[in-house]
């Protein structure tokens, strides 16, 4: 963290220090090439990897939601190491390095070259993701009023990349093939590490996120210095995880205790169990006070996690929903993986400026009834979704305006959670235990993509019918949408309901 004068002695632009700059356009091409392959994988694997399969749907849920899991999990690792080893810098040089390579390898159409790619984005991501967020902050001192404007900023930067790298990646793929288009998006993970490499050089980040200290990269670990040992580990743990993303076929017959579960979901229910004794545990040990603020971070993390469940379908059952059941004029179903970003873009500003005028009139919400309003939001998205059949034209096609309604609304609920979740874990969670509760904040987003898995595969349709659409398809979606809709709506019903209560057990917490 910068103390005051340091903060003064770094170079300025536009009243920010100058790293920051050079780290929104690091990250805003990292994401460019996150979202990019995001938004042509789904339809990947159902057109390509699995398009031999009846139930190739099922199969694309199961490693959808596998990959989204682990992709999240891993910067809790990716995180610690680089607190304990690594520092920030090495991290996001090691894990930008993995995930251009694994959007490289995805380019060789090859079923093993496809999960190994995908591991290799997963432990990459765990090493990039985490650091390079925390780096924004270390350009700031303690209390400056300054960092709130500069994490907007930085956070800018992913919505750009996450709303032309699906219009550039996905136009790549539907006029010369999908590799030309995940090979754009490592193009794009090498031009952020271009931009994060001359920030160095040019000496914009000062001493910031070099490693803990001199002698602990040096420090030997069965004879291999730690510096070099983690790489090593970084690169062998993909064969690993590529084998937990192959084997996405289910582990149990229909009606026994296994079910449909594979290795993936069965590690993150023993995980989910884990945390939820040892948060129990906690709460036993904490006061009074402190149970009853630590019980609505619990509250917050999971009707976060159900908003994310619903949220991240846009990767998939909605992108399927897209290229099988949308009147699509204006653009592909991959590029529809953009209007999400492109309302946040257009969004934040008159939300913020929303809640700026509302503090004023002593009437801005408190964080419940906003968290209540961000999923009765995203509950009404999917009835739009739901309703929408009704539009259909003889092909069994919607109208475009169903699905960019429904993403205005969504990125409206997003808008109202998203951004004030974070900073409660923080203020909810007693000092001692702050790190485990951000954790489980960051395994929340892993979490529900066991949600968006579950869905995923309750929605598959069984063909191999790279034209499979019409009425049949739009039945299925249609009454899925409405399903999600009740749900969302009544979660976010429940949270508002008892908002004057959840308000109250928060104390001065706003």
């Amino acid at each position: 963290m910068a103390t005051k004068n340091e903060f003064m002695e770094q170079q300025q632009m536009f009243g920010h220090p100058k790293g920051l700059f050079y780290l929104f356009f690091a990250e805003l091409w990292e994401r460019f090439s996150f979202y990019g392959m995001r938004a042509l994988l789904t339809l990947y694997m159902v057109e390509v990897i699995f398009e031999a399969l009846t139930e190739r749907d099922f199969a694309t849920a199961a490693v959808y939601a596998s990959y989204g899991s682990l992709v999240y999990a891993s910067t809790v690792i990716g995180g610690r190491i680089s607190d304990q080893i690594l520092g920030m810098r090495n991290s996001i040089f090691l894990g930008g390095i993995l995930m251009a390579i694994g959007h490289f390898v995805l380019a060789i159409e090859n079923n093993t070259a496809f999960f190994l790619a995908l591991s290799l984005i997963i432990v990459g991501n765990g090493f990039f993701k985490p650091n390079i967020s925390t780096f924004v902050g270390t350009l700031y001192p303690d209390g400056d009023p300054k960092k709130d404007s500069g994490f907007t900023i930085f956070y800018m930067g992913i919505n750009i990349g996450g709303w032309i790298a699906p219009l550039l990646c996905g136009w790549l793929a539907y006029e010369y093939g999908w590799h030309y288009g995940f090979g754009l998006a490592g193009v794009g993970m090498l031009t952020g590490l271009l931009f994060f490499w001359s920030g160095i050089r040019k000496n914009v980040f000062g001493n910031r996120g070099l490693p803990p200290n001199e002698h602990v990269m040096a420090k030997k670990v069965f004879g291999v210095k730690q510096g070099v040992l983690v790489p090593i580990m970084a690169f062998l743990s993909a064969p690993l995880i590529a084998y937990l993303l192959s084997a996405y076929k289910s582990l149990g017959a229909e009606g026994t205790f296994l079910g449909d579960q594979n290795i993936v979901n069965i590690i993150f229910k023993l995980i989910g169990v884990s945390i939820l004794v040892y948060l129990a545990y906690i709460m036993f040990k904490a006061t009074l006070e402190e149970r009853k603020k630590l019980f609505v971070a619990v509250l917050i993390t999971f009707f976060m996690t159900i908003f994310w469940g619903f949220h991240e379908l846009s990767g998939s059952v909605i992108t399927l929903f897209a290229a099988r059941n949308v009147d699509l004029t204006i653009m592909s179903a991959a590029q529809t993986n953009s209007l999400n970003s492109m309302f946040i873009i257009i969004l934040a500003i008159p939300v913020s400026l929303m809640w700026t005028f509302l503090s004023k009139k002593n009437s801005n919400p408190r964080t419940p009834y906003k968290f209540g309003l961000g999923l009765v939001f995203a509950g009404i998205s999917f009835y739009v979704l739901a309703l929408s059949g009704n539009s259909a034209n003889e092909d069994g096609l919607v109208p475009f305006t169903y699905l960019l309604l429904m993403y205005f609304l969504i990125s409206i609920g997003e808008l109202f959670m998203s951004p004030v979740g974070l900073s409660k874990i923080t203020d909810l969670s007693p000092k001692r235990i702050v790190a485990f509760m951000m954790g489980v904040w960051f395994l929340s987003s892993a979490f529900a993509f066991q949600v968006v898995g579950f869905i995923g595969k309750q929605l598959a349709i069984e063909s191999t019918d790279k034209n499979v659409g019409g009425f049949e398809t739009l039945a299925v979606y249609t009454n899925g949408f409405e399903l999600i809709a009740k749900y969302a709506l009544g979660a976010g019903i429940i949270v508002l309901l008892a908002s004057p209560l959840i308000k109250r057990l928060m104390g001065k917490v706003h």
